[in-house]
């Protein structure tokens, strides 16, 4: 497995191992940053990675730090270019995981808004080795964080927080990770997915009033259930729907697209995964890799 080199931090290449900002800066004091994870997918028959929806990343991106009230963020030009720079300089033989981060990078207060700083990273990042088989998952004590109180759809540092809290109780209790329940006690989302259940046929995914991350994923995968004519509804969705799915996954850039075969200990449909999951999962891997025409738009080669 390929190891990472270089970080781009401020717009420098530096070795991997000599990134440093102060550690009692308000982006480390405070968790004052926001970041994007992204994915670089290598396609084994032209040899070529392309950064796979790099510009709905960028924009989410934009947003997040607009909402923190940064001041004098980096621009959409700059950080692409440290995106595709760090994945290029690297020279990855395989798959790369990218992490852009925008922090608050001086000493300060609390509602310090600047100077502002950025690094972005290229790393190894294996699949859940549940990727065919199916996760085990429990249901949180822990409840997601709402738009009133730290608003989930700033893909903020901080707020990862309390997906930390509800993966450590997960795995405590023997799952491979958590689902998540609004202060409502309506499903969220996992720690760090999106969540699709079937039913009856049709793929049902909370609407974004249930706290959700505005997920890349989870629209890539709305996108491509509309093209293979699965029928979809975004909306609340209770616990106990959970217990009476015919299917369930998770979805996200870290993750990727896995199936979910037991809820609560409690298996989901006939306990492996279903016909409509495993027929997204195999889409998603083709629009990511570029093993098909489709949405070559959402594909940025590194060149």
């Amino acid at each position: 497995m390929w190891k990472p080199r270089i970080i781009v931090q401020n717009g420098r290449s530096i070795p991997f191992d000599e990134a440093r900002i102060h550690p009692l800066s308000v982006g480390t004091a405070y968790g004052i940053g926001v970041f994007e994870g992204l994915r670089a997918y290598y396609n084994a028959a032209t040899g070529r990675l392309s950064v796979f929806r790099l510009e709905e990343h960028l924009t989410r991106l934009e947003q997040g730090m607009k909402i923190m009230r940064f001041d004098d963020p980096p621009s959409r030009e700059v950080l692409r270019e440290g995106v595709l720079r760090v994945v290029r300089e690297n020279e990855p033989d395989d798959d790369a995981y990218i992490r852009l981060q925008v922090h608050i990078e001086a000493l300060g207060m609390m509602a310090t808004t600047g100077p502002v700083g950025w690094v972005a990273g290229a790393m190894p990042r294996e699949r859940s080795p549940k990727f065919r088989t199916g996760l085990s998952v429990g249901v949180s004590s822990w409840t997601r964080i709402a738009d009133d109180a730290m608003p989930p759809r700033v893909k903020a540092t901080a707020n990862y927080h309390a997906a930390r809290l509800a993966t450590l109780q997960a795995k405590a209790d023997g799952y491979d990770t958590a689902i998540l329940l609004t202060q409502q006690g309506k499903v969220s989302e996992a720690p760090s997915a999106c969540l699709f259940i079937v039913r009856n046929g049709r793929l049902i995914t909370p609407a974004r009033s249930s706290d959700i991350l505005e997920s890349v994923t989870r629209d890539t995968v709305l996108v491509l259930a509309d093209e293979l004519g699965i029928p979809v509804r975004e909306e609340t969705v209770d616990r106990t729907e959970l217990y009476v799915a015919d299917e369930m996954f998770l979805c996200g850039t870290g993750q990727e697209l896995v199936p979910v075969t037991q809820v609560d200990r409690l298996p989901v449909g006939n306990g492996q995964p279903g016909p409509l999951t495993m027929r997204l999962q195999a889409a998603y891997e083709a629009v990511v890799r570029g093993t098909t025409d489709a949405h070559p738009e959402w594909r940025t080669p590194v060149t």
